[in-house]
Formats: structure tokens, C-alpha cells, sequence
């Protein structure tokens, strides 16, 4: 069975699934996806190519290695419109790349948990940006983002759910997010398409 097909026993997620399904891709540099996504942060799409493609400049247009980041003089990396907290999170990112290994074959071993706890050790990198790197980095297909706001606004409209008890209503977005198993993170992309507030990375 599809994912298409998994997901439209749902009455209302099947109500919003259109367009061409999904592809979820992996990619081999995590440490690189994790720069991008904090980057990114808190940026319109447009801005944050804009300042990936100066960041990619710095290195002739070549995914950095993590030692090469660690090398950029700090003004440098400010200079292409980074703020000083992000250039100290891109470097977090790079000195834990080093020192404790970050590659696909690693992580790849772990599950969705152990990946989020073992990289929200970095100083800068909460969950929510783990679970875009599981979805959108590791191609993982069972991930539900339920702190992101897109995906609450998404279902708080189509399931009209009230969230006046924040507690409750997690726990009512956590009751539907289970029908949609093992396929969560097509959920959350089509969730995604439907409100067209999908995240910059």
C-alpha cells in the first residue's frame, strides 16, 4: 500500500492529499544540512537562499568541510548576514561534526530518538531542527513535528481542534498523528502544502 493510499483512510487528511506524492531524499552531509537549517532559521525562503548561496560562495560554491567552517574567520561568516548567535551555532555544528562524527552510515544506525538526542547536544540545534534533518535529510518516513506551527495551524483547521488547553490539545494531535503511522512525515508535508507554510530548508 502507498503512502497515498495509507493516509487517505483518513477522511480528512485524504480530503487534502493532491498534487504529485512526495519524495523523500537523503543526503549524504548532515553537518552541512544542519548549517543550512540554521541558517535558515527564522528567514523568509527567498533571504535564506540568499545567504546559503554567500555561504557556499566562501568555498567556490562547494559544500564546506567542517574544519574548512571552523577556519572562516568569525567576520567573515557575520559578514554574509549571519547573526553572532548563528555563526556560533554553525561552528557548534562543524566542532561536533569533528569530534564526535555526524556521518549518514552513523547516524543511519540510530532511530529517530536516539538521532534527536544525540545531536540536540549541540548548543543551537533543538528538535525541531533533528526532525527536519530526519525527514528532509535521512528521508525518514515516520516523523510527526507536533511543535511546529505550521502543522498545529494545519490541524486545528481540518480537524477542528481547539487549543485552549495546550496539554489537551497536543494530546488530540497525537491521537490523529497515530492513524497516519508508519507514514507521519507525508502527513506532515501535505499538511504542509495545504496551509503553504512549509519549512525553509
Amino acid at each position: 500500500m502507498s503512502y497515498f493510499d495509507h493516509l487517505s483512510l483518513d477522511k480528512k487528511m485524504a480530503s487534502i492529499l493532491d498534487g504529485e506524492p512526495f519524495v523523500l531524499k537523503k543526503q549524504q552531509r548532515l553537518d552541512f544540512y544542519l548549517c543550512s537549517s540554521i541558517m535558515s532559521q527564522q528567514l523568509s525562503v527567498k533571504v535564506a537562499a540568499v545567504i546559503k548561496q554567500r555561504f557556499l560562495s566562501l568555498y567556490e560554491g562547494n559544500l564546506p568541510h567542517p574544519q574548512q567552517i571552523l577556519e572562516t574567520p568569525f567576520e567573515t561568516l557575520r559578514g554574509i548576514g549571519l547573526s553572532n548567535a548563528k555563526v556560533n551555532y554553525v561552528q557548534n555544528v562543524a566542532r561536533f561534526a569533528l569530534e564526535e562524527g555526524m556521518d549518514y552510515k552513523k547516524l543511519n544506525k540510530l532511530s529517530n530518538e536516539e538521532v534527536i538526542a544525540y545531536l540536540t547536544q549541540i548548543k543551537g540545534v533543538g528538535r525541531w531542527t533533528v526532525e527536519m534533518l530526519l525527514m528532509f535529510a535521512m528521508a525518514r518516513e515516520d516523523v510527526f513535528a507536533i511543535d511546529d506551527l505550521g502543522i498545529q495551524m494545519a490541524m486545528k483547521r481540518l480537524y477542528r481542534l481547539d487549543d485552549a488547553d495546550r496539554k489537551l490539545f497536543r494530546e488530540k494531535m497525537l491521537k490523529i498523528s497515530k492513524k497516519w503511522a508508519p507514514y507521519r512525515t507525508y502527513a506532515c508535508v501535505h499538511l504542509w502544502r495545504w496551509k503553504d507554510n512549509g519549512p525553509a530548508v
